[in-house]
């Protein structure tokens, strides 16, 4: 049986990472659910820490190193989920305090400078207001919070509890 190895670990949360992003896609591309500006930074959080997991699994290196890529996944995490506490923040509020709509992600990032883009991405649009996809009665703002804080959980345990050298 495997251990609870820092590799083994990581590469859990390389995998969780890659699903969660396949799925995404899956929902975009076969359901025709198409991405609300903070749902593409939600991915991003994902990729983000999906990369660490990965160079994390690859060096496995020794003490120090182990928390350095934990602290560098959980920051990767703790960012994605503070942009999904805020999508849930405004799928909650009441219909008369939801943002227009504004423009596209693309069109913003064209258009704009990055600042600019990220405070109109930030202050929210009515698109970023709207449920398109439930499970369990819970929006996919919601559950990415929980994936989240989950990786973010495992990262911080690989990083400062996890042993061997598997």
């Amino acid at each position: 049986m495997p251990t609870l190895s820092f590799r083994n670990l990581f590469l859990f949360g390389l995998a969780s990472c890659a699903g969660l992003l396949g799925y995404a896609l899956y929902v975009q591309h076969k359901l025709y659910i198409d991405p609300c500006p903070l749902c593409i930074f939600q991915r991003i959080g994902f990729m983000a820490a999906g990369a660490w997991f990965l160079l994390g699994a690859i060096h496995n290196p020794r003490s120090t190193g182990r928390k350095i890529y934990g602290v560098l996944a959980g920051l990767s995490l703790i960012a994605g989920g503070a942009v999904s506490a805020w999508h849930i923040h405004l799928q909650n509020l009441p219909a008369d305090q939801v943002p227009d709509c504004g423009p596209g992600l693309n069109y913003m990032l064209d258009a704009f400078p990055l600042s600019r883009t990220l405070e109109m991405v930030f202050t929210g649009s009515g698109e970023c207001a709207n449920i398109d996809w439930t499970f369990l009665g819970l929006s996919m703002p919601t559950w990415t919070l929980f994936w989240f804080i989950g990786l973010l959980v495992l990262a911080v345990y690989a990083g400062f509890r996890a042993r061997g050298k598997a």
